[in-house]
């Protein structure tokens, strides 16, 4: 059994809808509950320019309702999205082109919203290339279906997160499984021209984990997790990603991420951080992330200097970010709890207001 599937497979999950919560949270800012699910664990969450919630919970256990689904703020009820049709495969873990197989985040972009489906269900190896659904956010229909071509991806890998380089024409991806960064480069699919996808930094030590376990409430987890958490710098022209199991931070500028350039020798540590797991930027240039060890969300601000945002006990494994309206949301994956039957556990959608806004 390979990464974090000895931890998480088990259980059959039960779905129950939790209403909206409302409650401070111990340390400098205040988390506030969006909404929550019991049962089904959620690991990305993204917020669109119009406010709208999306949520998708992985392919790790039996019994999973969706793959991708949209939360209403007022109800704190998740519906299946774009429809209960595109969410089936789930059920079964049926490899078909039409639907979804395993998600593992969701990136609203713009008027799209990017489904990354690792292809590969509980970590048994990738069946078929792994790709990313993109959908019309104003007409709720499948655009387009980016698939990783054979250079992008190994039999092992389990492609993680995602950011969009509108500029540059690109979509960069960490490999959690098999170390290393994907590059998407987009073409022209509505003329029938396909995009290109291959590999840099490939089991190079940027991209491998520092060791293979983190320590959380005074127990090991044991796990070995490379390449996860990526954030993208669009003023300055700069990826910056990390280890999940690790403790370096490292960047490198977007010119040297094209496949005949020496990616290597153009990495940067930029600092020790605490083991994270997801990363965003904001309009500011600060770098926020999780210190999953120890229950909180940091920044580290353009001077360098890193704070923490949020902790306590409502921050339990926050897995991913996005931003909107001054406010960050993060996700609680409690991975470090779901080693079992997960029915009566709840997973949640949190926010807190960004610093000086």
């Amino acid at each position: 059994m390979t990464l974090l599937q000895k931890l998480l497979v088990g259980g059959t999950s039960t779905l129950l809808f939790i209403a909206n919560g409302h409650c401070a949270d111990t340390g400098p800012a205040a988390a506030e509950k969006v909404s929550a699910i019991r049962g089904v664990q959620t690991t990305g969450v993204t917020v669109t320019d119009a406010g709208r919630i999306f949520t998708n919970a992985p392919n790790w256990r039996d019994g999973i309702p969706f793959a991708v689904a949209e939360v209403n703020p007022d109800t704190g009820k998740y519906r299946p999205y774009p429809n209960a049709a595109m969410n089936r495969c789930m059920a079964d873990s049926t490899a078909r082109d039409d639907c979804f197989l395993a998600v593992q985040s969701v990136v609203a972009y713009g008027d799209k919203l990017y489904a990354l489906d690792t292809r590969n269900p509980k970590f048994q190896g990738v069946v078929d290339a792994p790709r990313i659904f993109v959908f019309d956010l104003d007409s709720n229909k499948l655009e387009r279906v980016l698939l990783l071509g054979d250079a992008g991806y190994h039999p092992d890998s389990y492609i993680n997160d995602l950011r969009i380089d509108e500029a540059a024409g690109r979509i960069y991806m960490t490999d959690s499984n098999h170390p290393g960064l994907v590059v998407y480069e987009l073409g022209q699919e509505e003329n029938g021209e396909k995009g290109k996808s291959y590999r840099v930094l490939d089991d190079h030590k940027s991209t491998r984990a520092e060791q293979d376990y983190l320590t959380i409430d005074g127990k090991r987890w044991n796990n070995t997790v490379h390449s996860d958490g990526i954030a993208l710098d669009l003023e300055n022209q700069r990826l910056y990603f990390h280890a999940l199991t690790g403790y370096t931070l490292y960047a490198i500028g977007t010119r040297h991420l094209d496949p005949d350039s020496d990616a290597a020798g153009h990495v940067r540590e930029v600092a020790k951080t605490s083991a994270p797991d997801g990363m965003i930027l904001d309009q500011q240039g600060n770098l926020y992330f999780a210190d999953l060890e120890n229950h909180k969300i940091l920044y580290r601000d353009p001077a360098g200097e890193t704070h923490v945002l949020v902790e306590g006990d409502r921050v339990r494994w926050a897995d991913t970010f996005s931003i909107h309206d001054g406010m960050l949301y993060y996700t609680n994956s409690r991975i470090h709890e779901a080693t079992g039957a997960i029915d009566d556990m709840e997973f949640g959608i949190y926010r807190v207001r960004l610093p000086e806004s």
